[in-house]
């Protein structure tokens, strides 16, 4: 079977590579939808934390079931899934108080293990969500929509409150959709007037400003001067991480969704005397993936516009390349196989 490689910094290769093996409690997974996101820029890019070469890719993943080993949990062969990439150990003290997103010992497929940019690939049954009634291109997007979920849910965000979400790329645009349906008001920050326009018209944001022109202005206008009391940064930037504690509310939460792989300094008389809650969230879990699935069912996420850009296994090489570049205007691309 076919499948890329990212053999090291900037450099993948398409190659051939061996058939998986069943095993018990686990299941093939021929795939067909990959979806490309920012770790896999970071990754490409030599940017990503605990990442090492050679990696196969992908962990926004669609397929059907090939082979398994033991039909449990109502899951048979050619059943259409998608798979919490999440590798976790299962008994570790976060994953005995149900947070297997940030396992001691979690190993995230196409990070820490290979990923899904090959033909067929095999996963443990306990990390596929079956996906009757949606179509491949949805299925491919309940993983990085859930980290959208997980992070708003997490924040404990309730209606009324005034939210500001930091970064209009796709995990932000998750953010601010699923903030909107908590029936929080929303503002969008970015730098690109574009993404603003896409928040408004895709996640429905509130209002939008622009960070590059006194953004603190505007936000302390939009809020009346008391500022957003839930505020999430999306944008893996080590100076917007930074500038972020400015924005957030007395007694108000900042939550980091983005990763970067830097260190954030912030200012801790200003955090103390605003007795600020700052939040790591990272990844998903299966609670998560079943209330976006549920969503897209509902047919309050529009699939379709959030992804822009598609290749085949054979095109993404060069095809990846283009997708870096600013004037392409990607906001979500998916492999196609």
């Amino acid at each position: 079977m076919k499948g890329i490689v990212c053999a090291q910094v900037e450099q993948f290769k398409l190659l051939e590579m061996p058939e998986p093996e069943l095993i018990a409690g686990q299941a093939i997974i021929k795939v067909h939808r990959v979806g490309i996101c920012g770790t896999d820029l970071h990754a490409f890019r030599g940017n990503q934390p605990f990442f090492s070469y050679p990696r196969i890719l992908g962990h926004e993943l669609a397929g059907t079931i090939e082979a398994i080993a033991d039909e449990a949990a109502g899951l048979r062969v050619g059943d259409q899934v998608s798979v919490i990439p999440y590798l976790h150990c299962g008994s570790c003290i976060a994953c005995r108080s149900g947070k297997t997103n940030c396992c001691v010992d979690l190993k995230v497929m196409g990070v820490h293990v290979d990923g899904g940019m090959r033909e067929k690939i095999i996963v443990p049954i306990s990390q596929l969500v079956k996906t009757d009634g949606l179509t491949l291109d949805q299925t491919a997007m309940l993983e990085p929509l859930a980290i959208g979920a997980h992070a708003v849910r997490r924040s404990g965000l309730r209606a009324g409150e005034k939210a500001l979400v930091i970064g209009g790329g796709p995990i932000g645009l998750g953010v601010a959709a699923f903030a909107r349906a908590r029936g929080a008001s929303v503002i969008a920050l970015d730098i690109n007037d574009e993404r603003l326009i896409y928040c408004q018209e895709w996640a429905g944001a509130n209002h939008t400003v622009n960070a590059l022109h006194q953004p603190m202005e505007q936000i302390v206008s939009l809020t009346n001067g008391e500022l957003p009391t839930v505020v999430f940064d999306a944008t893996g930037n080590v100076k917007s991480m930074a500038d972020s504690f400015q924005y957030a509310a007395h007694g108000g939460t900042l939550v980091f969704v983005g990763l970067v792989k830097s260190d954030i300094t912030f200012n801790d008389p200003e955090f103390h005397k605003r007795e600020l809650t700052l939040m790591g969230s990272r990844n998903a879990t299966r609670e998560d993936f079943e209330f976006v699935k549920a969503t897209i069912q509902q047919g309050t996420v529009d699939i379709d516009r959030y992804i822009t850009h598609r290749s085949s296994l054979e095109e993404m090489i060069p095809q990846f390349l283009t997708w870096l570049q600013p004037e392409s205007k990607v906001i979500k691309a998916v492999v196609e196989m």
